[in-house]
């Protein structure tokens, strides 16, 4: 504010000092406490300073459901239940696919894996001459990933994806067996 409005901020008791030609608040002022009434002069002020600490919203005081009333802290979830709940969908995936049941939190995990099968076996088609538009677009893709996943993605499937512990020689393609052409149906 420009050094004219000096009489403003003494009027409110708030120290002030004139610094390049422009007021300058000397100490921090409180002016409001939460809970306390705006009155006409820290509204006034605060425009001036263009601030505009008010929040505006509805404070529930209690909950009322079919007949029932209680607290609006109960609804208070948090994080740590939607984590519970995230971790519960995740075991009932893993064991529905360990047993082979599908279930709403299994069948993307068996479409992906699906996918994954499928795609196998179309690099593997492309390899003896059987080669397609989309198989092009496969390939394209598995080019272009990370170094260490492509040639995890070539071998194929669910399997490939798993992170491995040991790193073990590929085996020479003379060694494989003749009868499943080097892949297993659902590898």
């Amino acid at each position: 504010m420009e050094p004219t409005q000096t009489s403003f901020f003494q009027a409110l008791n708030i120290p002030t000092k004139i610094t390049r030609g422009q007021i300058e608040i000397v100490q921090d002022v409180p002016l409001i406490k939460e809970g306390d009434k705006v009155g006409a002069s820290e509204a006034n002020l605060l425009a001036r300073l263009n601030i505009r600490p008010f929040f505006y919203g509805l404070k529930l005081r209690n909950v009322y459901d079919e007949g029932s009333v209680y607290a609006p802290h109960i609804l208070d979830l948090g994080d740590a239940l939607l984590v519970k709940f995230a971790n519960g969908v995740r075991n009932v995936a893993a064991a529905s696919l360990a047993i082979g049941y599908p279930t709403l939190a299994s069948v993307p995990h068996s479409i992906v894996r699906g996918y994954k099968n499928v795609a196998a076996v179309a690099l593997q088609a492309a390899e003896g001459g059987y080669e397609s538009d989309l198989v092009k677009k496969l390939k394209s893709a598995a080019s272009a990933a990370p170094a260490s996943a492509a040639p995890a993605a070539a071998k194929g499937g669910a399997a490939a994806a798993a992170p491995k512990k040991e790193e073990k020689k590929p085996e020479p393609e003379e060694e494989e067996d003749p009868e499943d052409g080097g892949f297993g149906l659902f590898d």
